[in-house]
């Protein structure tokens, strides 16, 4: 679960922590290629904690009524630095073991103490976690498993508050050098929005699932709605051929590792951006109206109400009426319910 921000922040440090060296001489390469090695040798999850909370969006960080809503270095001593602010929308936080602090912004010389990347336990002292809320999560808590749409995988979602939270100085990649943050935000950016051609495995699952409903419904084969899985296949794999594109276009950089192409990269995001809506409204199109309005599962388990739902809930012969139902909740929860945050809203703003 969630390698990509890791992959991405390891990747576009790579490369840029290669150039800071040959500016400035510094040992950043060496320290995050040991880093490295050590990941891939315990198969750890590294979260990339990228975005600030910002406050007033028309100024930068060292303008803010209050210096901590970016992330900075407050206090440092001969073994590190400490550092204090918060990063925001952070997805698989939690059970990541390891966090990559990194500026979110193009910085100026005024803004040297926002120039901070290192590496951070995610459970270090210093580090509070105050976790999202999501639509629908409140059904995970009732009994059973149907209502809750996905209940064997999920995310989560939180801001994670540093308050003078310690890097040492071996996990430091960048420190005061504020001209080479555009260039790590560039690369890892470019990464990460080749990177969501994994919203196109979440669509596969959408479309089998419209497809799915619409076979229940004894509707499989009228024009429309073959023209709208035909359609909503068209726009997940135009999402999916960019992001292919843009890899094999990439360039060696100078540390030896392989960047994306950027045009190629940008034009995936923006189809991201706009086709999981699309697709999500054919699969509630091709679902109905019974998608927003079914009852619960403790009404289908009733002696009572569960007969009924049996019988006025049936689909084509041979189908269950439990299987109908839980396509449904599916749909309700990639196109508005819990996982419409990773699958639309993180399309969206990732």
């Amino acid at each position: 679960f969630q390698r990509c921000v890791g992959m991405d922040a390891l990747n576009s440090l790579h490369s840029t922590t290669f150039e800071m060296d040959e500016k400035h001489g510094t040992k950043y390469h060496k320290r995050l290629l040991e880093f490295i090695k050590m990941v891939q040798h315990e198969n750890l999850v590294i979260g990339g904690a990228m975005t600030d909370v910002k406050g007033d969006r028309s100024k930068g960080p060292t303008e803010q009524e209050d210096p901590d809503l970016f992330l900075r270095i407050v206090d440092r001593d001969d073994k590190g630095v400490y550092i204090s602010g918060a990063k925001a929308h952070q997805t698989g936080c939690i059970n990541s073991h390891w966090m990559i602090v990194m500026p979110a912004i193009r910085l100026t010389e005024a803004d040297k103490d926002y120039a901070v990347v290192g590496c951070i336990p995610v459970d270090a002292p210093g580090i509070t976690y105050i976790y999202g809320r999501q639509s629908c999560d409140t059904r995970s808590m009732e009994p059973g498993d149907m209502d809750q749409g996905n209940s064997q995988f999920s995310g989560q979602e939180a801001m994670v508050i540093f308050d003078r939270a310690f890097i040492p100085n071996e996990l430091i990649f960048m420190d005061g050098e504020y001209e080479f943050a555009s260039m790590l935000i560039e690369r890892f950016t470019c990464y990460h929005r080749r990177s969501y051609v994994c919203k196109t495995g979440v669509g596969d699952v959408l479309i089998g699932a419209a497809a799915s409903i619409a076979d229940y419904n004894g509707i499989p084969n009228v024009s429309h709605i073959k023209d709208k899985l035909v359609e909503m296949t068209h726009l997940n794999e135009s999402i999916y051929g960019t992001g292919i594109a843009s890899s094999y276009q990439s360039q060696k950089m100078k540390s030896g590792v392989w960047q994306n192409d950027e045009m190629l990269a940008n034009v995936c995001k923006h189809n991201v951006t706009r086709f999981p809506y699309q697709i999500g409204r054919f699969a509630q199109d091709i679902a109905g109206g019974l998608m927003v309005t079914l009852p619960s599962e403790a009404e289908f388990r009733s002696p009572e109400t569960g007969p009924l739902l049996r019988k006025y809930l049936k689909a084509k012969k041979g189908v269950d009426v439990e299987n109908k139902m839980r396509i449904l909740r599916l749909i309700e929860n990639m196109t508005m319910g819990r996982n419409a945050v990773g699958y639309l809203t993180e399309s969206m703003h990732g």
